[in-house]
């Protein structure tokens, strides 16, 4: 199958991009989040586990576009779903157009049905052009803030329930804990390689700030932290308790001992991302969590598409 390129504005090229581009990938995202948030809100572990998608094979998924002088200005990757980000020096020259049509027709050629792609509702100009691309929305989801001016209290735990960091030796268990728990919502099972790519493996993984709740020796619960180099706070990357001991208070507890474990090591806030598909933002803004921001989840049906607008 001949490989896809972009159709892009003059000036530019691209070609696909390989595991050895990841820094210079993470610095191009690291350069969105800053022009957007005023922050960098990933790692390059981040970046990473896009490459470890069991799908994604990077010379015919992915594409990364150089300026005439050879400098990074844009990225996008397409598996069911789909990322594009262009560095702030290279919006408004019709680059985000001509990777987000060549993300359609990678799918179209894959033989996808749609691919989805998540844009924060801040960035209005990548919202307008998702929706003139005949992308709906699907999903809300939403970053969640918690400030620590004090020392977090944690309550008592349920009875029965210990809580402690986890240890080498608890990964497998966690990850069919979490992938059990995210069943509902989630669009695929991960498996435990892919899964830890995500997760443990990143060198930002903090397992000391990671605490697991225990029933009679049983794996019951995890929250799963992230110790971000460029970041201020502390990230809670996943929150999962086993459905039978749901409504005990377990996900407060856990994020409570998480907030304390962040705070003493000389944080003053902690967030996390969730989304409308989990059902869990009412229980995170009870513990006192605020909204930061949030973004939209956007799909489309390529099978109504047939081609990208370009050819069109």
């Amino acid at each position: 199958m001949p490989l896809l390129a972009p159709v892009l504005p003059p000036g530019y090229r691209s070609r696909p991009a390989t595991a050895d581009d990841i820094g210079t990938i993470h610095t191009l995202v690291a350069a969105c989040e800053r022009a957007l948030y005023g922050r960098v809100q990933t790692d390059a572990g981040a970046v990473a586990a896009v490459f470890a998608r069991p799908g994604l094979v990077p010379e015919s998924d992915t594409v990364l576009v150089h300026d005439r002088c050879g400098r990074p200005a844009a990225w996008a990757w397409e598996d069911r779903r789909s990322e594009v980000d262009v560095h702030p020096d290279h919006r408004g020259r019709g680059l985000g157009a001509a990777l987000l049509d060549w993300a359609g027709d990678r799918g179209l050629q894959a033989g996808r049905e749609g691919i989805v792609q998540t844009v924060p509702d801040g960035d209005v100009g990548a919202v307008a052009l998702l929706r003139s691309r005949g992308y709906a929305p699907l999903v809300t989801a939403w970053l969640l803030e918690y400030s620590m001016p004090d020392e977090p209290v944690v309550p008592a735990p349920p009875s029965g329930i210990v809580v402690r960091p986890l240890r080498p030796g608890d990964e497998p268990a966690t990850h069919v804990l979490v992938m059990d728990a995210f069943d509902e919502w989630q669009e695929r099972r991960q498996s435990y390689a892919e899964w830890a790519k995500h997760i443990i493996d990143r060198p930002t993984f903090a397992p000391a700030l990671s605490p697991l709740a225990f029933d009679d020796g049983q794996l019951v619960g995890a929250a799963l932290s992230l110790d971000l180099p460029e970041r201020d706070e502390g990230y809670i990357e996943q929150v999962a308790v086993r459905h039978d001991h749901r409504g005990l208070g377990i996900a407060r507890l856990l994020l409570c001992h998480t907030f304390l474990a962040f705070y003493r090591a000389g944080r003053r806030s902690c967030t996390l991302w969730t989304h409308s598909d989990t059902g869990a933002l009412d229980l995170y803004l009870k513990v006192g969590m605020t909204v930061r921001h949030s973004s939209t989840v956007f799909r489309i049906d390529l099978r109504s598409q047939g081609a990208s607008p370009a050819d069109r």
